[in-house]
């Protein structure tokens, strides 16, 4: 298999904003261009990002129609000129933090003779022309199902603990919304031994996936929710709030939550317009509001280190995935993410 013998890819395209995505038959670019490579989409997560884009979150999307997804397990088919970090036969994980190799230019699709757009890496399609710096090889027998782990989720989590928020031992922390990153958060924090490690949610269910990850204690978000932090962590807030949610007065109240000397790190994007308030002060001294940016992750250093710390049994994934869904089921598998109960919800797209 290769570009010249593949004619046509099946893939979930976001046609409209606020409208399903279709599945369609689309016509691959004639060549590789330099640092470009073909991959075979075997499993892809879906991440909350994906809804913010058929939300147009960010506002008006100038790219429609495009492709989507960003973290995924794949198998190197071909690989354009220039490209050294990757050959064909490899393992892959695909992942949307820039990394080692080329920043490529994105490729183009057809579709009834109109142009489908796609970023450096999509991952909702059987075959994927991705850049080769969001790509980073595993080894052969590794887990292709729980890999596309690694592009986005752990990657994130363990950055926002290591990178951004940078927690010392005995450290409290409170974490805002504990969904496929959120709970790695936690996850993270307990693995440099933070105390207490609380997790807020609206959904039982992810608490009680929190608790398993390594959560002290567990809250259902709720007007008293502040009151409750407090009586854990004492009357001057946590030492690092992170919130993923996006929810503005959810960023409030972590920033509020957060001790005058701590860190308020903020992960989830607001919807465009959303502005939250907060009393600047504390800034001018010890507090700290940070956004992430994916934990500041490097793929190419990360990935190997976190895969040999789940060897290693020190890292836990089992539960993390609850859901499988076909590519052609996508939009289920969509609309159960929306419900925000389940945890990372996969595509079986081999």
């Amino acid at each position: 298999m290769s570009l010249s013998t593949l004619s046509k890819i099946t893939a979930a395209v976001l046609a409209e904003l606020h409208k399903p995505l279709v599945v369609a038959k689309l016509e691959l670019p004639k060549e590789l261009l330099p640092g470009q490579v073909l991959v075979k989409v075997l499993y892809s997560t879906i991440c909350g990002a994906q809804l913010n884009e058929i939300d147009g979150a960010k506002g008006p999307d100038k790219f429609l129609p495009h492709l989507l997804g960003h973290e995924a397990s794949g198998k190197v088919i071909e690989i354009g000129p220039a490209v050294t970090n990757v050959k064909k036969g490899d393992t892959v994980v695909m992942h949307w933090r820039p990394s080692r190799g080329i920043a490529a230019e994105p490729a183009k699709y057809s579709w009834h003779g109109k142009i489908v757009n796609a970023g450096w890496v999509t991952t909702f399609q059987n075959y994927s022309i991705v850049s080769e710096n969001r790509l980073t090889g595993v080894p052969k027998d590794f887990d292709k199902k729980i890999a596309p782990l690694f592009g986005c989720a752990l990657t994130t989590a363990m950055g926002v603990i290591n990178n951004d928020a940078q927690v010392k031992i005995g450290q409290s922390v409170a974490v805002f919304g504990v969904g496929g990153v959120g709970v790695n958060i936690v996850q993270a924090a307990s693995m440099v031994s933070a105390y207490p490690i609380i997790a807020v949610d609206i959904a039982t269910e992810k608490l009680a996936l929190a608790a398993k990850f390594g959560a002290t204690h567990t809250l259902l978000s709720n007007p008293s929710t502040d009151q409750k932090i407090r009586g854990i962590v004492g009357e001057a807030g946590a030492d690092v709030v992170i919130d993923t949610t996006g929810n503005v007065r959810v960023i409030e109240a972590a920033y509020e939550l957060t001790n005058p000397d701590g860190k308020t790190i903020l992960v989830g994007v607001p919807k465009k317009g959303d502005k939250a308030s907060i009393y600047t002060l504390p800034l001018h001294f010890k507090k700290v509001l940070k956004g992430s940016h994916g934990g500041s992750s490097d793929p190419f250093v990360d990935i190997p280190r976190l895969i040999a710390l789940y060897n290693a049994k020190k890292l836990k994934l089992d539960g993390l995935i609850t859901h499988h869904f076909p590519l052609g089921k996508i939009n289920d598998a969509l609309t159960l993410v929306r419900g925000g109960k389940a945890g990372r919800v996969e595509l079986d797209i081999h």
